[in-house]
């Protein structure tokens, strides 16, 4: 064991799919032909963390003592890098990152890196996330330092198309989620985006219930932006 890799610490529940996803999708984009070249990890997945969104709208509990509770299990656990595969927690960055020598990755620098991957560096671009992101302007900040102008939803296509969207994918209703998630990127597509950021991580699992061609513009999946960032992490 001496000079084995560290593992990777995933800081999840917020939701359990979302989580589980995650780790899917980081094990599938690994480059590896055996068990012994993907990236340990340790996966810590409380669902009784305190909705972040109603939080931030300051109409619930504050998560961050339970997401300070998870850091400290995966610290002692030996991980070394945390990995949060929920865009609304990252509110909470900050404090999380001062209360551990660990690095947090970014899920907004992950997103970002994406983009660039793609092609994309710089313009307009969309956003759907859940209310607490947006009301946040996580993404907004972060991004326009790198030259992009985020477009969002309005405030009734948050209500009819994106928030119920990403509560059907929580209630396990994936394919449901489809229809009104696609429908708010076309109508993000139709205000002048080049590509769209799925910047919660249930989005991107309703997108893909159905056929996300047909959007017909690039998305920035963040559960596999995030799983990318952790496996550079790991120099792989």
């Amino acid at each position: 064991m001496s000079g084995a890799a560290p593992f990777l610490g995933v800081l999840g529940g917020m939701g359990p799919l979302a989580s589980a996803q995650f780790m899917l999708r980081l094990t599938l984009l690994t480059p590896a032909m055996r068990d012994q070249d993907h990236l340990p990890a340790l996966l810590w997945s409380d669902p009784r963390i305190p909705d972040r969104t109603a939080a931030r709208l300051g109409q619930g509990e504050d998560p961050l003592p339970w997401l300070l509770r998870g850091l400290r299990g995966l610290e002692a656990a030996g991980c070394g890098a945390i990995a949060i595969p929920c865009n609304t927690a990252h509110g909470w960055y900050e404090a999380m990152q001062a209360a551990t020598a660990l690095p947090i990755l970014h899920i907004v620098d992950a997103a970002a890196e994406d983009l660039a991957r793609q092609g994309i560096r710089g313009g307009r671009i969309g956003l759907l996330a859940t209310a607490g992101t947006l009301a946040m302007r996580l993404y907004q900040q972060r991004l326009e330092g790198r030259g992009y102008d985020c477009l969002v939803p309005t405030e009734a296509e948050m209500a009819t198309l994106v928030s119920p969207g990403i509560a059907l994918v929580k209630a396990n209703r994936v394919a449901e989620a489809y229809a009104p998630l696609a429908e708010a990127a076309r109508a993000l597509k139709a205000r002048g985006a080049a590509a769209v950021v799925l910047g919660c991580t249930e989005i991107p699992l309703g997108i893909q219930a159905g056929p996300a061609a047909e959007i017909g513009l690039p998305l920035v999946d963040t559960i596999d932006a995030l799983a990318l960032a952790a496996l550079r992490w790991a120099g792989k």
